[in-house]
This record gives structure tokens, C-alpha cells and sequence, in this order.
């Protein structure tokens, strides 16, 4: 795989010289995985920095009594940076939700990039600031809203954040959208069809397509 002509460079590997990029090509393996194909698992010793070039995955991990996910994440991105630098031992796990491609960098490569390279170890640093709000927030909309005003703010999350469009599958099923927002199955699929009985979205099988954007903007931020 030559990383010089790949179309899914990171930020942060734009700011690598011409030499590192060469050297990133000798240490990274391309691998594809298919929708519900784990791409780490948890606990599994990992020697490798993952990068999702294209595609959209699950993040969740085993609590006391179930498995949660945490975070949807879309490519380009890179999956279980903290966990790598830290113990080498995934906290976490990483699911494909649809068809993903995804490169294994041999993390003393990495960190030798990092160490040299100031501009990219900033791209790095920045990037896990991000996440780190961002789950922050996340918590904080968890904890604080009522179950509609979290319906909804997946619904405009998955339009923004993920898809850019009005009309899209979700990727989840009814039991997981429940588990990503903590709540049951069956109040997901209630609250949904509430939504499109007051024709604030339209559903056909899995496609959903938001009709009254402000609306639900609107219970979104009511809570």
C-alpha cells in the first residue's frame, strides 16, 4: 500500500514529510472488513495505532450487566488511541456498521512521527481534545435529557454528523439506537413513531427522512 497516492489521508499525516510517508508505506497494512465484523475487541492486546480511512463503526464496551456503545465514528478517523499509547490493551471495541476500510500502523512508528514531528503530534493532540468534549457533551445529554430530547438528538446527529442528509438507513438497530442513548427498545420505537404521527419524520424499513427539521431541533433542545 503506498500511503503517498492514498485519497484518505488523515489530517495530521498531511504534515508528514515526503521521507516519513515513505516509511508510514513499509508499516501499515490495509485490511477491509465487512458490516458487523469486529475491527478490535476489547481486552486484546493491540501493538497497532487503527485508522478508519472509510466506512462507519460502533465503539462500545462490557459494563456490569451489558454492552454499551459510546460512540458512533465515522472515517477518517483514528479508533483506540488511548488505549494503545496507555497500556497496549483495548478498553474498548470497535464494530464495522457498514462495509469499512482500515489501516493497522505499527505503533513505534507512530510514536516515532509524534516524537519528530511537531505538526503532526499537534493534528494528534488536537483530535483527542475534540473527542474529549465531545464525550463530555455526550454524557452530559445522557444524563439531563428526557428520552425524546435524546431520540432526537441522535436523529439530527446522524443527519449532521454522519450522513449530511435529510434521508438516510439508520445504521442501528431499534435495541442498539436504545443502547446508544440509553434507554429500551420498545420507548425508541414508540418515540419514533410519535415522531412520524406528527410528521416530523417519514420512516420506510430502515430509511428515515426528516421532515420538520426545526421541530425537532426544538425537542432536542427542550430535553
Amino acid at each position: 500500500m503506498n500511503c503517498i497516492d492514498c485519497n484518505f489521508k488523515s489530517s495530521a499525516t498531511k504534515f508528514l514529510s515526503k521521507g516519513e510517508i515513505e516509511e508510514l508505506s513499509h508499516n501499515c497494512a490495509h485490511v477491509e472488513f465487512k458490516k458487523g465484523e469486529k475491527i478490535f475487541k476489547e481486552s486484546s492486546f493491540s501493538s497497532n495505532i487503527i485508522y478508519l480511512k472509510s466506512g462507519l463503526v460502533k465503539v462500545h464496551i462490557l459494563g456490569p450487566k451489558n454492552e454499551q456503545i459510546t460512540k458512533i465514528t465515522k472515517a477518517s478517523a483514528f479508533l483506540g488511541l488511548p488505549t494503545t499509547f496507555n497500556e497496549k490493551v483495548n478498553k474498548y471495541s470497535a464494530t464495522a456498521l457498514e462495509n469499512c476500510k482500515v489501516c493497522f500502523i505499527d505503533l513505534e512508528v507512530f510514536k516515532h512521527f509524534i516524537y519528530k514531528n511537531g505538526v503532526f503530534a499537534y493534528q494528534i493532540i488536537t483530535e483527542l481534545c475534540k473527542n474529549e468534549i465531545d464525550s463530555f457533551f455526550r454524557c452530559l445529554n445522557r444524563t439531563q435529557k428526557q428520552i425524546t430530547g435524546r431520540v432526537a438528538d441522535a436523529l439530527l446527529f446522524f443527519y449532521h454528523d454522519i450522513y449530511d442528509d435529510k434521508e438516510f438507513i439508520l445504521p442501528l438497530t431499534r435495541e442498539e439506537f436504545g443502547n446508544y442513548i440509553d434507554t429500551t427498545r420498545e420507548s425508541v420505537s414508540r418515540i419514533i413513531n410519535d415522531f412520524q404521527k406528527e410528521g416530523i419524520i417519514k420512516i420506510k424499513n430502515k430509511k428515515i427522512k426528516i421532515l420538520k427539521e426545526e421541530r425537532l431541533i426544538n425537542i432536542s433542545e427542550k430535553g
